[in-house]
């Protein structure tokens, strides 16, 4: 029996020696399996779900003979064979109280007899902060979209240069093609938190990061071919940390962009497909109808619903099949490794009703149960309030069942927006639209948590060209950083930039200017805009300061008056504290009785407008400006 021991303490430790060896010289025993990578790279301990899946990559690995060195704690639970022999999938078991450390796996070619097995090690880190730590964002936020590409650079043409070495497709920056890369990244958008910060918002939403190594370049980033590595022309995964790092010292939340539903077609998975099934309609390609109705359609044909779920984007985006247990086991791993690693405040997951309905509500259902108070956005464009509603958690609409999300996006205040504050407030029209829309909030489970917004990346700008007169955009503003729910403001909106999608998307994700080697002028600074830039910057940068920690409108109920005379008024009050806004839609000036309004504001009654910083007295009968805008408190 010690004889016994004595062998294995012998073999373990010719094991671990050859790891060392292989691990120091980067040199693999010529007859041992090849491992190209492992996903997820590392993982921790402690973690809510015990059970973790480990892809290998490697040619004909699936053919190798695995073991795992006896570990505390983990136990190799079961080995999966795909129908590609270059991967192998492994499932662990790590039980709740086991130690960080470094876990020992043996890669055996049984072909071969000698120098036939490769030692890798595989890394369980210890978490650095308790999963309750993770605060998600709210309606106190206010999220900074931006698209890294199009906002600063900061990298040398000679890092550029080297950031090309070893993609297959290595676009580099042209600056003069809307729809090619421009060269911004992340040190560029880290270098300009300042400027994000002093404007008043509270989070930065990130257009997709990761790794799209596609024809093109996809500057856009939502065509992923590596879900584990930042792309190279954006930075390196540290660089990502350090962005994060540096926001959350400020008290900036940063919200990562992810996408579930497709790849790109250079990701190994479509180059080399693990199964057959892990790709939908994987034969052919067939696009998607784009018609999100068939999802809550109650007599839809199930030729449709096909086409809307499975069908693809574009030809270069292949549609992922959420069925398959195994692929939604990397992509619910993948979310949590990036919240453990990078300590991102948000998801926002792209084209959330083209995955499969019960895999995604699913993989919510795994990332809240680790960190519970943490927050998903998902993008679910529809021109109506009741699809929207459809996918809120808890939702009053939906017989499917729960879909779990949190927060859904009010794309519907997108596209009646501009027509709405641009127009006069007549009985129907103008402000009322406004007023119709927030009426059917009803639909919703809850309100506070619908992302609102006026443009996006994927919208035309609110703007479409500069306007004579601020008037109605300050009243769009205001609406939106007053109301209900958690705005987003898109990049350059506080500098009016503008545009329109006709000719191509490039044109509503332009550079901000000044973020550029060789702009002229820099929007970062007062110096380098215009009078009207200034107006503009100046007005939401207020408003936007003084919302920060103000409770009244982040949790406070709302109450608000069907326009009449073009005079639009809403309340938002906590406990025996209020905020009233009160807008003149119109582009005259307007006398009105305020009798209506008397329940909030009592005649004779003195509030403080905190935008001319003036006191106001209610009466019977007032005058307003034309496109007045008063905050009251």
């Amino acid at each position: 029996m010690i004889r016994y021991y004595l062998s294995l303490l012998i073999f373990l430790a010719m094991i671990a020696s050859s790891t060392s060896a292989a691990t120091a010289s980067n040199s693999v025993p010529k007859n041992a399996p090849k491992i190209d990578r492992i996903d997820p790279p590392y993982w921790w301990t402690g973690m809510h779900q015990d059970s973790l899946q480990l892809m290998v990559f490697g040619p004909d690995i699936a053919n190798a003979q695995v073991a795992l060195q006896p570990y505390e704690g983990v136990r190799l639970a079961e080995s999966v064979r795909l129908e590609s022999h270059n991967y192998l999938l492994l499932y662990l078991v790590v039980g709740k109280d086991t130690q960080p450390g470094t876990l020992q796996f043996s890669f055996t070619n049984p072909a071969k007899r000698k120098d036939n097995t490769l030692v890798m090690p595989y890394e369980l880190k210890a978490r650095d902060r308790a999963p309750e730590a993770y605060p998600g964002f709210d309606a106190a936020d206010v999220l900074y979209l931006v698209m890294p590409d199009r906002f600063a650079q900061a990298r040398t043409p000679e890092e550029q240069a080297e950031a090309l070495k070893g993609l297959k497709y290595p676009v580099g920056n042209d600056r003069q093609n809307p729809n090619g890369r421009h060269g911004g990244d992340l040190k560029g958008l880290q270098a300009h938190l300042d400027y994000i910060d002093t404007l008043g918002v509270t989070a930065v939403w990130v257009n997709p990061v990761l790794t799209n190594d596609v024809e093109g370049g996809a500057y856009h980033g939502y065509a992923t071919t590596d879900y584990y590595r930042i792309d190279p022309r954006l930075g390196t995964n540290q660089e990502w940390r350090d962005l994060i790092e540096d926001a959350h010292q400020r008290g900036l939340k940063v919200v990562m962009d992810m996408i579930f539903n497709h790849s790109g077609d250079n990701h190994p998975w479509f180059v080399d497909r693990p199964s057959h099934d892990w790709f939908n309609f994987p034969d052919q390609y067939v696009q998607t109808n784009y018609r999100l109705s068939t999802v809550h359609d109650p007599y839809v044909s199930d030729y449709d619903l096909k086409r809307t779920v499975d069908g693809w984007f574009v030809e270069s985006m292949p549609d992922l099949n959420q069925r398959n247990p195994h692929l939604m086991k990397y992509l619910i791993q993948n979310s949590i490794w990036w919240i453990e690693d990078s300590k991102i405040d948000g998801i926002r997951m792209d084209t959330h009703p083209y995955a499969n309905f019960e895999a995604m509500a699913g993989w919510i259902d795994a990332v809240l149960e680790e960190y519970p108070n943490f927050n998903i956005v998902g993008e679910c464009w529809y021109s109506n309030e009741g699809g929207e509603a459809f996918w809120q958690r808890g939702s009053k609409v939906n017989p499917k069942g729960d879909p779990r999300l949190p927060t859904v996006m009010d794309f519907v205040l997108s596209t009646k927006a501009r027509d709405a504050f641009s127009s006069q407030t007549d009985r129907l029209g103008g402000l009322n639209v406004i007023y119709d829309h927030l009426a059917l909030d009803y639909l919703f489970p809850d309100p506070s948590h619908i992302l609102t917004f006026l443009d996006n990346h994927d919208t035309d700008r609110f703007l479409l060209e500069v306007p004579d007169d601020l008037g109605w955009w300050k009243q769009a503003q205001t609406f939106l950083l007053t109301s209900r729910g958690i705005p987003q403001i898109y990049y350059g909106t506080e500098l009016l930039m503008h545009g329109s999608k006709e000719g191509s998307d490039g044109y509503i994700r332009l550079d901000m200017p000044g973020g550029f080697p060789g702009d002229e002028t820099s929007v970062f600074t007062a110096e380098g805009r215009t009078p009207e830039q200034q107006e503009a910057f100046d007005f939401l940068s207020k408003l936007l300061n003084w919302r920060r920690g103000n409770e009244v409108i982040s949790r406070g109920t709302l109450k608000h008056f069907m326009p009449e005379n073009g005079m639009y008024v809403y309340q938002r009050r906590l406990g025996d504290k209020a905020v009233t806004i009160l807008m003149n839609g119109t582009d005259e000036p307007l006398t009105t009785t305020m009798e209506r309004t008397v329940e909030i504001l009592p005649y004779g009654t003195t509030l403080h407008d905190m935008l001319t910083d003036s006191n106001v007295t209610i009466k019977e009968e007032m005058t307003f400006p034309a496109r007045a805008i008063l905050i009251l408190e």
